[in-house]
């Protein structure tokens, strides 16, 4: 899988991010099915691969993974960040200047030709290198779409899209012209939590959108203690 995150800074001020996956829907529907996920998936010591048994109840247990598993056996991984489209899997509710409110979701189609991921044996930081080579021949770009549902698409449930034929609206263009390194880079000491947004936007029923503010939460407490420690440990070094 591979993920995407922006940061908008509006010119007011305010900030607003969001997080985004390489697939339109999600393996599971709600926190209590993505925990038993990770606990059917866990690795086995003798084999260090998780059991076959396990998993394959765990997915009868829960026929809506089938969407999810189903788009990934038919899409095999891009070979570049930059040929990507990247999905907001979670529905929001969008509030225009009359006070109308629709549900949507939004993602970002690239402007650059799908190509295929490397065979087997290549470097593991291949699509950092492949997109610093993007990057030295010009900027690469994204359309954000954003989707509006219609009455009775669901909104709380993240493993079902909604249908194709839905109204899509062209909201601006991403142009990337630069990379940092990860380790020193600008999103290093920042948090993506789905629930803080900008005024017009709001959660919706989607259970998986508190679950997310709470996990991304721990996860940023732990890097920044990391961090701290890391510097501590430097410091004393010299």
């Amino acid at each position: 899988m591979r993920s995407l995150a922006l940061e908008f800074r509006l010119a007011d001020g305010e900030q607003w991010r969001t997080a985004m996956n390489s697939t339109p829907v999600f393996g599971v529907r709600t926190p209590q099915q993505f925990y038993e996920q990770l606990v059917a998936a866990r690795p086995d010591p003798p084999t260090r691969k998780p059991d076959p048994k396990r998993l394959a109840a765990f997915f009868g247990k829960y026929p809506e993974t089938q969407p999810f598993r189903q788009w990934v056996k038919d899409h095999p991984l891009s070979g570049s960040f930059a040929t990507t489209a990247y999905y907001g899997i979670n529905a929001f509710v969008a509030t225009d200047g009359a006070g109308v409110q629709r549900a949507v979701r939004w993602r970002l189609d690239p402007e650059t030709p799908a190509s295929a991921a490397p065979a087997d044996g290549a470097s593991a930081d291949f699509l950092a290198r492949d997109l610093a080579s993007r990057l030295a021949q010009g900027p690469l770009r994204w359309h954000l779409v954003v989707t509006v549902a219609q009455p009775g698409d669901p909104t709380a449930d993240a493993t079902q899209a909604w249908p194709a034929e839905r109204q899509q609206i062209d909201a601006g263009t991403l142009v990337l012209q630069q990379q940092s390194a990860q380790q020193d880079g600008s999103c290093r000491d920042i948090n993506y939590d789905p629930t803080i947004l900008p005024r017009g936007l709001s959660p919706s029923d989607d259970p998986l959108l508190a679950a997310r503010s709470s996990a991304y939460a721990e996860s940023y407490r732990r890097r920044s203690n990391e961090n701290a420690q890391h510097q501590i440990h430097a410091g004393a070094g010299q």
